[in-house]
């Protein structure tokens, strides 16, 4: 009888450095096949509109099918791809899918906030969501999709993609960019830990920062500044370092470590410590 070799895999993970590498991947890549994740800076133009886009493709043809998993950023997505493009709004949940066969993915990870000129009511609507990209862009997008799927390199899709929004960009909401600034100072700052913390940095009622999260967001402040600990927590566990879970509860402002356990089972499904016993298994 004659065996199969696992081939090792080819793998191509980059990214620009003003866009940084990706937060929030629960799983490693593929122990087998081919895969690239790419993620590149938009036009300057574009700059407070569109955060970066994202290239995933995969050749997994004669491996086992591959399942992803990730924590959703509090961002709205174009996601190009032939079986059809989709606006997907922000994803509270744990987002799971399974790679398999051959493929690719063309994204656009909008800028948090600004995406409801583009959409035209509020972006809570599309929470746990996806809807058909056309119902935003209308037919136009269609010539995008089949020339920066058809293009042979990142660069030539990064090219179609600045056209395609520098020729059609709504005029900048105030209010989303004011949007954007508050998801910002939530990331940029570990000493937000409550909404309460939020409304005393940015001098504004927590009602005011419920209607402008509501409208503009699609994701609670509440929401937001939980999102940002379990991807920091994420990140230390990926580290590989010895952690003490205690410690890392207090740094990242949970009561204590029940309580970051409990939480991040609750979104993941299982504790951290069974996150990385999975990472070392593979």
């Amino acid at each position: 009888m004659i065996g199969k070799t696992r081939q090792p895999p080819e793998l191509e993970v980059s990214w620009d450095p003003s866009v940084g590498r990706a937060r929030g991947v629960l799983l490693l890549p593929p122990t087998s096949g081919k895969f690239k994740h790419l993620r590149r800076a938009p036009a300057t133009d574009l700059a407070c509109w569109i955060d970066h886009y994202w290239i995933v493709s995969w050749d997994l043809r004669g491996s086992e099918p591959y399942p992803i998993e990730t924590l959703p950023h509090p961002n709205v997505q174009l996601v190009i791809e032939e079986s059809g493009s989709r606006i997907s709004g922000v994803h509270t949940r744990k987002f799971s899918r399974g790679l398999a066969g051959a493929s690719q993915v063309f994204g656009v990870k909008f800028r948090a906030g600004t995406f409801r000129p583009f959409l035209g009511y509020a972006v809570s609507k599309l929470a746990n969501r996806t809807i058909p990209a056309t119902q935003v862009f209308g037919n136009e997008l269609h010539r995008l999709e089949e020339e920066a799927l058809s293009a042979s390199s990142a660069e030539s899709k990064i090219d179609l993609a600045n056209k395609f929004f520098l020729d059609g960009v709504p005029q900048l909401d105030p209010d989303a960019n004011l949007a954007g600034k508050l998801v910002s100072m939530i990331l940029d700052n570990a000493r937000i830990r409550t909404v309460d913390d939020l409304s005393a940095s940015a001098g504004m009622t927590k009602r005011m920062l419920q209607r402008i999260f509501r409208e503009y967001v699609g994701a609670t402040p509440k929401w937001v500044i939980r999102r940002s600990r379990l991807h920091e927590l994420v990140e230390m566990a990926n580290s590989g370092k010895s952690l003490d879970w205690a410690q890392v509860a207090l740094d990242l402002g949970y009561f204590d470590q029940a309580h970051l356990i409990n939480d991040f089972r609750s979104i993941v499904g299982y504790t951290p410590g069974r996150y990385r016993s999975r990472i070392k298994g593979r």
